[in-house]
């Protein structure tokens, strides 16, 4: 059964912490604030997922029909097409949830490794006696 916009958006939602934004005019879906998929290309039936290069590779080696890379650097970076015509709500869940824990787990590096601020602390003024 194809997939609809109704859809991806719902399983997309569905994800712990998912939330519903905009880039540049095109919804997009984020976690900690920071976009694990989209449906920039839905009016060509495309939503879009925000993978690594090698995982990208495994989806669109298994199911060369449904996952396409996007082209230019985007793709070269992992951003990939899922056709909407063709994926089936069980891989379509399965590849948001890859893209969206991707994206959990680099939210979690990015705050371990982000240097904690050394801003001097105003101190408050003494109390006169």
């Amino acid at each position: 059964m194809a997939m609809t916009i109704k859809a991806f958006r719902k399983i997309a939602l569905s994800m712990e912490g998912a939330e519903e934004g905009s880039h540049m005019g095109a919804v997009d879906f984020r976690v900690g604030g920071r976009i694990f998929c989209t449906l920039a290309h839905a009016k060509k039936g495309y939503g879009n997922l925000m993978l690594k290069p090698e995982q990208q590779a495994m989806f669109v080696e298994d199911l060369p029909e449904v996952f396409i890379p996007v082209a230019g650097g985007w793709g070269r970076n992992g951003a990939t097409h899922v056709v909407l015509a063709k994926v089936s709500e069980d891989v379509l869940e399965g590849a948001i949830r890859t893209a969206h824990k991707l994206r959990v787990e680099a939210n979690v590096n990015a705050r371990i490794s982000r240097p904690k601020s050394r801003g001097k602390t105003k101190s408050l003024p003494k109390k006169k006696s």
